[in-house]
Order: C-alpha cells, then structure tokens, then sequence
C-alpha cells in the first residue's frame, strides 16, 4: 500500500494512507539511481515522516528504539489496577471536536508531534502485562485520537486475540474510517465497538465535531456493526447547549437498531473541561445534575444508562509493577519530544516520564516524579 507522488520541492511517499515521507527532490534523485525506492525510504538521511492526516511529525516507536511502552498516556498500554487494559497504538485524529479533551486533530493548536507504536512491539507488551493479570482481561484500544487511523488495526486485533488470557476486545472509535471491509475483517475478533455518535442532526454534528461530518456513513456504519456479531456501544458526550434535545433521539435510534446485544446499549459521557483540552463557552452539568437527568431518561425508555464497570465486567486486579514512586529523584535520558510544547519523554528504570524541559533529546534530565497515579508518569526538573 505505497502511493508516491511529487510536489514543488519533495518526492512523497504515502505508506498504508497515513505515514507520509517526504525526500527532497534533488536527495531522491541522486539515491535513485543506486538504491530501491524501500531503501532510500528507510535510510535516506534528509526526509520528514509525517502523519498524513495532522501533518505533524510521527515518531514510529520500536522494541529496538528501546523506548518503554508504559508511563505515558498518549501511547502504549495503561494499566489502572482492574483487568482492563487500554492499548493506544497511535495518536492524531479525523476529526476536530470542540470537546476534545486532549485538544486533537487537525487543527489543534497544543499538540506537536504523533506516535505510531509497531504493532509487533505492543502485542508483545500486552502479552507480558496480560500474563500477570490472569485470564479475563479486556484489551481496550482507544488513545488520545481515533485509534482506526493505525495501519495495523486488524493484525493488532488478530494478535490480541490469540493472547490466551484476553477474554474481550473493545475499541472506542468515532467510526469515519470504518466501512464493510473493515467490520468483517474484525468480526470473529473484536467484541465490542463503542461509537461515538453525539448528535443525529447534521447541523448539530458538524458544530461538536468541528468538521463537515459524514452523519449518514455513520449512522450507516453503526447499524452495519448492529447486524454483525460484534456488539455495539453507542458513546455520546452529552455536551450542554448542544445537544440537549439529541441526547433522547440516539437513545431511541440505538434501541431501534439494536445496540447492546451483550453489553449496555449506551454509554452516555458527561462533558468535562479538562485542563490541556478544547473548552466550549457551555454551563457545564454538575454531577448530580448529570445523573438525576439519566434516570429521568431511564425511567422513560426503560434502558440503563447509569453505568457501573461490573456493568462491562470490569474488576480490580492487582497492578502491573511499577519501579517509580513519586517523590522518587532519578538521572533520566530523553528520548523523544512530547506532544506540547516544552515537554519532552525520558526513561528511567523502564518506564517513560513526561517532564517539561529546555533540554534535548539524548541528553540527560535529573527528575524528580511528582505524579504516578495509573503508572503515568510526570516529573519536573530538579
């Protein structure tokens, strides 16, 4: 899946319709005549690897990078203490949502680079963090961004289903990219799709996505995964002064078309601010607001919406171990840039931590860890 083309000043590479290599033109050119088109993409010194759809700069993490897959929560596995792990194997996203809650897109104005991890490398990850967990683990595959951007998707699905201890698959997904081809390539393998659908008016859609919104493929795509055997969660955000009115026109749709053959039909999200996210001029719901209103809806549709992990059955398990303790001071070696300005990733005793600093990659930070809730990791420098 190599489409190539040339623009004013570079030869462009688009490998599976999302990394993009740019070479310049005059490089190309004196490398073609000695080398494959694989080699010069490989190993060419001047070129950029973009994402195609940001066109920010991705960094694909390998085993050999030697870069950890846990401690950072914009890719990699996290593990919160249940049998639950989220797998987010790349970051960037389709669409531009006004309540993003990481800033993503196209058109973020906070996010600087995307990851893209080898799907071998988290396979092989999840597997050892699987084993200590015991039978009955969800791979969740969600990320700070669409996760269906990853090239890899059905051999990351087809992987972490022959992992003897995973029980469900599940992906989290605004569906854009999603199509007939993909649902039977994961059905057999993936359990459950939660699909973000929060509005059933075009108008309405196009303002919270921050796009023009391709609703009828959508609403299109969800009864396709209706109809097949993988279960579908319908996971809108209920964003006030938005879609207030729409919030009981998708409960009544995902009922009509069957949501929820195993798992709730619907998972409905209360909108927060979050500090580094998109924050819409809106009266936010307090939380004793947002749940009386659900069981005002409950009780008029007949269907559960104030959920519970048993509800999904989600457990406390015991920890994967974490060699880092906040208040812990530790010489780490940077290895990447972060996704904001100032920040960039270090490792230390093999886990990431995310620490703002002047310093660049390859050199050394000394860090003190000031967070380690969920095994993510973020220090400042001392």
């Amino acid at each position: 899946m190599l489409r190539e083309y040339e623009d004013e000043n570079d030869k462009v590479f688009l490998i599976r319709n999302l990394i993009e290599v740019r070479i310049p033109k005059e490089v190309y050119r004196r490398l073609e005549r000695r080398y494959s088109k694989e080699y010069i993409i490989s190993f060419a010194d001047e070129k950029i690897v973009l994402n195609h759809v940001t066109k920010r700069p991705l960094y694909y993490v390998t085993k050999e990078s030697g870069i950890p897959l846990m401690g950072y929560n914009a890719f990699g596995l996290i593990d919160r203490g249940t049998n639950l792990i989220q797998v987010r194997p790349i970051t960037g996203c389709n669409l531009n949502c006004i309540f993003c809650s990481v800033d993503e897109g196209k058109f973020s104005k906070t996010r600087l680079v995307d990851y893209i991890v080898d799907v071998d490398y988290l396979l092989e990850e999840f597997k050892a963090v699987a084993k200590f967990k015991g039978r009955g683990v969800e791979a969740h595959i969600d990320g700070q961004g669409e996760p269906t951007l990853y090239p890899y998707l059905t051999e990351l699905v087809k992987g972490l289903r022959e992992i003897k201890e995973v029980e469900i698959i599940s992906m989290q997904t605004n569906g854009v990219l999603l199509n007939e081809n993909v649902i039977d390539e994961l059905e057999g393998y993936m359990d459950r799709i939660n699909l973000s659908v929060s509005a059933l008016d075009r108008d309405t859609a196009n303002k919270l996505y921050g796009v023009r919104y391709p609703l009828k493929k959508v609403l299109e795509i969800a009864e396709l995964i209706a109809n097949s055997k993988i279960d579908l969660h319908i996971a809108p955000v209920w964003v006030p002064g938005y879609n207030d009115e729409e919030i009981p026109k998708i409960i009544e749709w995902a009922l009509e078309i069957g949501a929820g053959k195993r798992f709730p039909p619907l998972g409905i999200q209360k909108y927060i601010p979050h500090k580094h996210g998109r924050k819409p001029k809106v009266k936010v719901m307090s939380f004793k607001e947002f749940y009386d209103r659900l069981r005002d809806l409950e009780r008029e549709y007949g269907v559960k919406l104030v959920l519970s992990p048993e509800d999904f059955g989600i457990e406390k398990r015991k920890r994967f171990p974490q060699p880092i303790r906040r208040g812990e001071i530790c010489n780490a070696k940077i290895v990447l840039p972060g996704r904001m300005k100032g920040e960039k990733l270090c490792v230390c005793k093999g886990r990431l931590i995310s620490v703002f600093t002047e310093k660049n990659v390859g050199e050394f930070v000394r860090v003190k860890i000031v967070r380690d809730k969920d095994g993510i990791f973020s220090g400042v420098e001392v």
